[in-house]
């Protein structure tokens, strides 16, 4: 059946919105450009993307409503329908399902008692599979409104979500103190986090990121950087072995730009003169 045009917002509601949608769009040279940042700012106003967010970003901008939606649709970091204030997300994509993400979400499923995609009764969590967080050297990861908990297993991924339904304070592995999914949104759209602290807590790529930087410009890496047991302790060195490397692979190896032994060169095929 055909939709009735979506209803626009209360008077103050469009008023607060429509200032701070033109200082969004203020900072590109062409209006459309600003889709992205105030789809994230009508996110923030409702938890979700509405009708009416979509009508309001239309209009504002001078877009068709198809134009709206097929933007809003084709991205996941919107979300179409209510959820809860924490999404929590689980990277089941392929290292961190080996190192067991697959587990951890499977495991919150049961224990929260609900499927991809579902809110706890309580609005508190919203759990979904999530692809790649570009951080697969800190697997398996578990994301909070886009906020890193690295390194988990099931049973902290459980005591997360403990914490976060129980108003109880759960810091990041990485990145800026937690707020809510709304929040989140603001922030995204372009506008500052007030939190005192919570831009200088955003810091930079960690320890992990940055091994292999190191062993390219010859440094060693940190003891944190170590890969192992994520963990636990990382596992001891065996007798005989140098320690100035963290494995054979980690040594810097000559190329053939620099080993005059193994000069690179046309390979003959088997067969061939």
């Amino acid at each position: 059946m055909p939709q009735l045009p979506p209803p626009d917002y209360p008077a103050e509601v469009r008023e607060r919105l429509a200032a701070d949608a033109q200082e969004v769009i203020g900072r590109y040279p062409d209006s459309r450009s600003a889709l992205l940042p105030l789809l994230h700012l009508v996110q923030a106003e409702e938890g979700h993307v509405t009708r009416t967010g979509l009508r309001f970003c239309a209009e504002t901008l001078g877009l068709t409503l198809a134009e709206v939606t097929a933007v809003a649709t084709f991205y996941t970091m919107y979300r179409r329908e209510p959820g809860g204030e924490y999404q929590v997300g689980v990277c089941t994509n392929t290292l961190c399902a080996v190192m067991g993400g697959d587990a951890i979400f499977e495991g919150l499923r049961r224990h929260l008692g609900v499927d991809n995609g579902g809110t706890t009764p309580d609005g508190k969590i919203t759990l979904e599979h999530v692809e790649c967080n570009a951080a697969c050297d800190f697997a398996p990861v578990v994301m909070v409104n886009w906020e890193f908990f690295d390194n988990q297993t099931v049973e902290s991924a459980k005591a997360l979500v403990d914490d976060l339904r129980a108003g109880r304070p759960a810091e990041p592995t990485r990145g800026a103190p937690l707020c809510t999914f709304r929040e989140t949104s603001r922030i995204l759209a372009g506008f500052p986090d007030p939190r005192p602290g919570a831009v200088e807590a955003s810091g930079g790529a960690g320890p992990a990121s940055l091994a292999g930087l190191q062993l390219a410009k010859g440094e060693r890496p940190g003891a944190a950087a170590r890969v192992g047991p994520p963990r636990g302790a990382p596992p001891a060195a065996a007798p005989g072995r140098p320690e100035e490397h963290l494995s054979s692979h980690d040594a810097p190896q000559k190329t053939s730009a620099s080993d005059p032994e193994h000069p690179a060169g046309p390979v003959t095929e088997e067969g061939e003169g």
